[in-house]
């Protein structure tokens, strides 16, 4: 009898939003389309809507430890993704969980805002993040806005790219959409270069949620062996298509459809 395939597993660390668009269940909803098991990790409760974030509440960063250690000695865990963090405490307790596992790929998206608006961090995390997340990074997506957070000192989106690798971040893929510019252009850089401009058509719409589908799918792939580049590649086709087959149900942006496979099987089935 042929033994069953091993389900890749993938841990991924982020806050909780109401609207069912962003963080935890949009991980789950991407690393399941890539055919992988998610496990959660909460590590915020937020209050937000599709037009933006009122309040959070970061986890105590001991639940967040221990949560994730149960799962890490329980199941084979092929890949982590970190999205909102919530507070200094919890960065330092994501990075005394990952320093015990360093042969797992970690992607982050340093979630700094909510994608209606409203701050998520202030600048103790941002500096968190720098000391002690980015050097244990092997893909670090933050969008363009985020990227000049962080490298506040670098005068293009180039030089951003480039510090953030200095920082120690593996792979970086800097996102675009927030950039007034006629398509999408998102670019991913390593070896102090960047490898490759990917180009995107501009779709009409807001999306609450994107990023954390982004990092999510290129952990799943990562966790299935891909190689970085490859991940990256892919997971914009998902997050795209997920983005063009979106929907509006609420007051405020759009949120992808990271099920439109599933929708497109179903009807293609019907006579």
């Amino acid at each position: 009898m042929t033994a069953p395939t091993q389900i890749p597993v993938v841990i991924t660390l982020s806050g909780n939003d109401p609207t069912g668009g962003a963080g935890i269940q949009a991980d789950i909803e991407a690393i399941a389309s890539m055919g992988c098991h998610a496990a959660p990790v909460i590590t915020a409760l937020t209050i937000q809507d599709t037009t933006g974030v009122s309040r959070f509440d970061p986890v105590d960063p001991t639940i967040i430890i221990e949560q994730a250690r149960a799962v890490l000695e329980d199941m084979p865990v092929a890949a982590f993704k970190i999205g909102m963090i919530g507070s200094m405490e919890n960065v330092e307790a994501i990075h005394s969980i990952l320093i015990d596992y360093p042969a797992i790929p970690v992607v982050l998206d340093p979630v700094l805002s909510g994608g209606g608006g409203g701050s998520l961090s202030d600048p103790h995390v941002i500096d968190a993040i720098i000391s002690m997340l980015i050097p244990q990074t092997t893909v670090f997506t933050p969008n363009s806005n985020e990227a000049r957070i962080l490298a506040a000192e670098a005068d293009s989106l180039d030089a951003c790219a480039q510090e953030l690798l200095d920082m120690g971040a593996e792979f970086v893929l800097v996102t675009g959409a927030d950039e007034n510019t006629p398509t999408v252009e998102n670019r991913l850089y390593a070896e102090h270069r960047c490898l490759e401009t990917y180009t995107w058509e501009r779709l009409p719409h807001r999306y609450h949620g994107s990023g954390c589908t982004l990092a999510s799918t290129i952990a799943a792939m990562l966790a299935q062996g891909l190689d970085p580049a490859i991940a990256v590649h892919e997971a914009q086709e998902y997050t795209w298509e997920a983005l063009n087959n979106g929907y509006r149900i609420g007051m405020g942006q759009h949120l992808p459809n990271r099920l439109f496979w599933a929708r497109d099987e179903d009807e293609s089935e019907q006579p």
